[in-house]
């Protein structure tokens, strides 16, 4: 081969080069942006379920990964529990896993990224239902030096996450997410603490005004029926007198537990103030809710309630039972939510006159 010839093919050689490290520079400009647009998209997320939803709906596709999962330490199951009570939908989320501590993690280390070949005994509980595995990053999500989970993401190229691959980048990913993460959780506490009752840890009527303008529209369009109890304690007054406003108390605390005890997952108990609760029983009639009041009716009748100190009460409470049909109405959810909410202290008027520890059903429905 001539020298010309030598040169042609180092210039063929160092122009195929100067091609890939453009198409790379390309490449990466293009991760770069998308991802900046992620980081957006999240931050601009004002709840759990939104932010969860962005996170597992754009991180896999802008990442080109098969899998991305988030497992969160949840001591005490604090976070699901309010997260339940606030509606989220955790069966919607399969990617989103909960821990009850740290050492669940089972991290190399607690502040650095774990790169490297996908290990089926260490990951398999990872990355529940994904496709073949060959490199996963375990990212630990970090706020002020503590550990509040992890970034699990997964890939089937076997050379996308080695051990010396540098970590800048899914750290910076990793923070973000914690940041936002730690955001969010931190305003649906709040949100919950303010839709809560703090004495019985039931529902506020703030909670249950809101709640019940949803369900009337939900009601509406899928025609299902839904049913309102209004419960009142039998003379509670003469407890507060007799055993004092701890006693009073502890009395409460009881009556919303045993509420609660016979009460499905979707029904929603709040305690409007006093000695008053109401029960909003979804996808129920007339005649289911009224078997429900009376099985809640037999529940604060029996048995005593044992107070601290050896003392025991006993208590009764009237129950007041109204309907609102699926199909019912055109008009606004206020009005129907109103008139439901007054059809149920109707009924329970009349428990009360009628002699107590009964339950009565709205005579229009």
């Amino acid at each position: 081969m001539t020298d010309h010839e030598d040169l042609a093919a180092e210039n063929r050689a160092l122009r195929a080069r100067m091609a890939w490290m453009l198409e790379q520079a390309e490449r990466n400009h293009d991760i770069m942006m998308r991802h900046q647009a992620f980081d957006l998209e999240i931050v601009a997320a004002t709840n759990f379920p939104e932010l969860i939803g962005r996170i597992f709906g754009s991180l896999p596709a802008i990442s080109e990964l098969e899998s991305v999962t988030l497992s969160l330490v949840d001591e005490g199951d604090d976070i699901r529990t309010v997260m339940e009570k606030l509606g989220v939908d955790f069966a919607a989320f399969p990617q989103l896993l909960f821990v009850p501590g740290i050492g669940q993690l089972t991290l190399g280390t607690e502040t650095k990224p774990l790169l490297g070949a996908h290990d089926a005994a260490r990951d398999a509980h990872r990355f529940p239902g994904a496709p073949p595995l060959q490199s996963v990053a375990i990212v630990p999500l970090l706020r002020n030096r503590r550990v509040i989970g992890t970034l699990n993401l997964g890939s089937a190229d076997p050379a996308r996450f080695t051990p010396s691959l540098g970590t800048d980048f899914v750290e910076h990913m990793a923070s973000i997410i914690a940041i936002c993460l730690e955001n969010v959780i931190s305003n649906e506490m709040l949100k919950y603490i303010g839709l809560t009752d703090s004495l019985t840890g039931v529902f506020n009527r703030r909670y249950l005004d809101r709640r019940l303008l949803e369900e009337i529209a939900r009601a509406r369009r899928q025609h299902y029926d839904l049913s309102f109890l209004y419960i009142d304690i039998d003379h509670f007054k003469r407890i507060n007198d007799t055993l004092g406003h701890q006693g009073g108390d502890e009395v409460l605390r009881e009556v919303a537990s045993r509420i609660k005890g016979e009460l499905r997952v979707s029904d929603a108990l709040a305690r409007f103030g006093g000695e008053e609760f109401v029960v909003l029983l979804i996808d129920a009639g007339l005649d289911s809710a009224a078997f429900v009041a009376e099985r809640i009716r037999a529940s604060l009748a029996e048995p005593m309630i044992e107070l601290p100190g050896g003392v025991k009460v006993s208590i009764t409470g009237s129950i007041g039972v109204a309907c609102l049909a699926g199909a019912e109405g055109e008009g606004p959810a206020e009005a129907a939510a109103t008139e439901l909410i007054a059809h149920a202290d109707e009924a329970l008027y009349q428990a009360k006159a009628g002699g107590r520890n009964r339950v009565v059903r709205h005579a229009g429905r």
